[in-house]
C-alpha cells in the first residue's frame, strides 16, 4: 500500500474521538502548549505522537463596538459597492474595448442593493443585538498528552524547557 507524500502515515480520526495518551504537560495557555510541542519538535522527538488538548473550553465573546444605523448602512454600501465594482469589472470584460458604463452600474447597482439587504437584516432585529462582537472558543488549560511509549522521554526533554536548555542540546543529553 502506497500513501501519499503529504499523508501522514498514523492516520488522524476523520470522526471526532476522544484523545489518547499520558499527560506530559499541562499550560495557562495555548500559545505555550504550542512552543512545547514545538520545542519538541525541535529535539527531533517524534511529535507526531503528542496531541494538545484545551480543556474545559468556553466560548468567548468580545464586543467590539456598538451598531447604529450609520454604520449598519455605511458598512452595508461598502460591501455592497466592492461586490458590485467587482461584477462590474468582470461585465466590462465581455464588452467591445474598454467601457466605464458596466463599470458604473454594477458600482451603483451594488451600493444600492448593499444598503437595502443591510437596512432589512438591521431593521429585522429590532434592537436586540445593537453591537459587533467576536466569538472564539478557548480553554481553562491546555493539556500535552503523548502515547506512552515515548510519555517518559517526552517529559524529560520538557523538564529541560524548563530550565530553559536549548532544544538542540537537550536532544544531546537525552
Amino acid at each position: 500500500m502506497t500513501t501519499a507524500a503529504f499523508r501522514p502515515t498514523n492516520s488522524i480520526p476523520s470522526l471526532p474521538t476522544m484523545p489518547n495518551g499520558w499527560p506530559i504537560g499541562s499550560y495557562d495557555t495555548y500559545a505555550e502548549a504550542q512552543q512545547a510541542v514545538d520545542y519538541l519538535a525541535d529535539a527531533n522527538f517524534p511529535v507526531q505522537d503528542v496531541t494538545i488538548v484545551g480543556v474545559e473550553p468556553l466560548l468567548v465573546e468580545r464586543v467590539a463596538g456598538r451598531l447604529s444605523w450609520s454604520r449598519v448602512l455605511s458598512a452595508g454600501a461598502a460591501s455592497g459597492a466592492w461586490f458590485g465594482l467587482f461584477v462590474g469589472l468582470l461585465l466590462s470584460m465581455f464588452t467591445a474595448g474598454f467601457a466605464w458604463g458596466p463599470i458604473l452600474v454594477g458600482l451603483l447597482a451594488g451600493t444600492v442593493f448593499g444598503l437595502a439587504f443591510a437596512a432589512m437584516n438591521y431593521s429585522a432585529t429590532r434592537g436586540r443585538r445593537d453591537f459587533v462582537s467576536h466569538s472564539q472558543i478557548v480553554a481553562r488549560r491546555y493539556d500535552v498528552l503523548c502515547q506512552p511509549r515515548q510519555a517518559e522521554a517526552a517529559r524529560n526533554l520538557l523538564a529541560k524547557l524548563s530550565i530553559g536548555m536549548p532544544a538542540k542540546q537537550a536532544a544531546t543529553h537525552a
